[in-house]
């Protein structure tokens, strides 16, 4: 499926098409990258008896110290059932900081960069996997994740997770639904 345009209004219409494919696949497993918490709301309501891992960004993303999901948002979803992750983006991480003083390219942008030809919630979904796996919340099998430009969801894959230690281990096998323009 593709959207005409990218962003939040395609949240639901991406989430249902993952729900759909996870059942026609039997994958018991989604990792979804959601900011405030918003988009993960919107995947537990669609997602039952599915393990559901929120990905977020780690404290200081924006602010020195502080965290950009709200802690009661995060409690909140936890005591609603989904395992939630603040960490470090996999695909920039010291390395962004690295050009930002010094300017260059570097391998990890690179692959970021790379991914994004395919839109930004691709390079989001994948990113969101590697957090997840590194995270030691995924099994190994097959998962439904789910990413997006700016706000919302809009970007849905199948892959086999990977971590860092082992990123080129990973494979996108399907793509369910991204935006056509982006």
């Amino acid at each position: 499926m593709y959207f005409e345009k990218c962003g939040k209004n395609n949240t639901e219409k991406t989430i249902s098409a993952a729900k759909k494919r996870a059942e026609e696949l039997n994958i018991k497993e989604v990792v979804i990258a959601s900011t405030t918490g918003e988009s993960a709301y919107k995947a537990l309501e669609i997602f039952k008896d599915i393990s559901l891992t929120v990905v977020t960004y780690h404290c200081g993303f924006k602010k020195p110290f502080e965290s950009v999901m709200k802690k009661e948002a995060k409690e909140d979803l936890i005591k609603k059932g989904a395992c939630v992750v603040s960490a470090t983006h996999a695909l920039s991480g010291v390395e962004r900081s690295m050009f930002k003083k010094f300017s260059g390219a570097y391998p990890v942008l690179i692959m970021a960069d790379t991914l994004r030809l395919f839109g930004h919630g691709t390079k989001v979904a994948v990113e969101v996997a590697i957090m997840a796996a590194d995270a030691g919340t995924l099994s190994g099998k097959d998962i439904i994740s789910i990413g997006g430009t700016g706000k919302g969801a809009d970007t849905a894959l199948v892959l086999k997770p990977a971590g860092q230690s082992d990123i080129f281990d990973m494979k996108i096998r399907e793509i369910i639904c991204k935006p056509a323009n982006f």
